[in-house]
């Protein structure tokens, strides 16, 4: 089956083992003892809370997978902000089939829409100051790229999606290579054709780091002061994003110093699960 609002990405897997955790080896015994084979479903998905939407399709993917003649009928785009009552997806099939994939679409939906939510906080946060919101690699495990398309859907832009599509100096590269000068020579020479960052928390590392051929810089845990001054050394040189411990309350703050990026690794890691349920129509 064609999952075209997603690449990069086994979502017929995702939905086959999500589905297999669930179904375990007997399938929904409740479903089976109590509603007959052929008796029909028809349902609305709708959300009890005022959210940013987003896994819409891969919902879908789980009714289709038990029941390929389900009808669906997709109310909201992903990343349409709507309001609490809000109906998302209209579904009509057989009825044990749909029971037995509800939770999963649910739980994988919920999920992936409380991402775009908190996201969509974050990016209104920080409207009008020219700063652009990072998402980072803290995700659920198995689960980044879908994430990160949740953080896209918010108003985000995805930072590195793996370990290999960008070169990121951090604070225990720094300590093995022996400073940051050096690791900034060392990532060069590789000729690796990849962007090099580096980390950077105290304002003496910034000229050796620039010196040395950065190419953009990561401020990390400054206080808004520091930031401030980090930018006015920096002179628009390179890119600069901040780093670590950002908060809903804190965040505009950070993006008024002049940073270019400010990165949250809560949008991915913490968001809690939207309020959204399948219910008889």
């Amino acid at each position: 089956m064609s999952a075209p609002f997603i690449s990069g990405f086994d979502l017929d897997g995702f939905v086959a083992r999500v589905l297999a955790e669930d179904l375990g080896e007997g399938g929904d015994v409740t479903s089976n003892a109590t509603i007959p084979e052929e008796a029909r479903l028809t349902a609305v998905m709708a959300t009890r809370d005022a959210v940013v939407v987003a896994g819409l399709p891969l919902a879908a993917m789980f009714f289709r997978a038990l029941d390929p003649q389900v009808e669906v009928e997709q109310l909201v785009e992903d990343g349409a902000k709507v309001r609490a009552g809000t109906a998302l997806m209209r579904l009509s099939g057989n009825a044990r089939k749909m029971l037995a994939a509800e939770r999963s679409a649910l739980n994988s939906l919920q999920h992936l829409t409380g991402v775009a939510t908190m996201t969509r906080a974050y990016v209104d946060a920080i409207a009008g100051t020219g700063c652009i919101l990072l998402d980072t690699r803290k995700t659920i495990p198995g689960m980044r790229v879908l994430g990160k398309y949740a953080t896209r859907m918010g108003g985000a832009q995805n930072h590195r999606m793996r370990l290999d599509d960008g070169v990121l100096i951090k604070d225990n590269h720094v300590a093995v290579a022996g400073g940051v000068a050096e690791a900034l020579r060392s990532a060069k020479a590789a000729a690796t054709g990849l962007q090099v960052q580096v980390e950077v928390d105290r304002l003496d590392q910034i000229e050796p780091a620039l010196e040395a051929g950065a190419d953009r810089l990561l401020l990390d845990n400054m206080d808004v002061p520091t930031l401030r001054e980090a930018v006015r050394i920096v002179g628009g040189r390179v890119p600069t994003e901040a780093s670590g411990g950002v908060r809903l309350d804190t965040i505009r703050g950070i993006a008024e110093t002049g940073v270019t990026y400010v990165s949250v690794g809560r949008i991915t890691q913490s968001a809690p699960a939207a309020d959204i349920g399948l219910d008889y129509a």
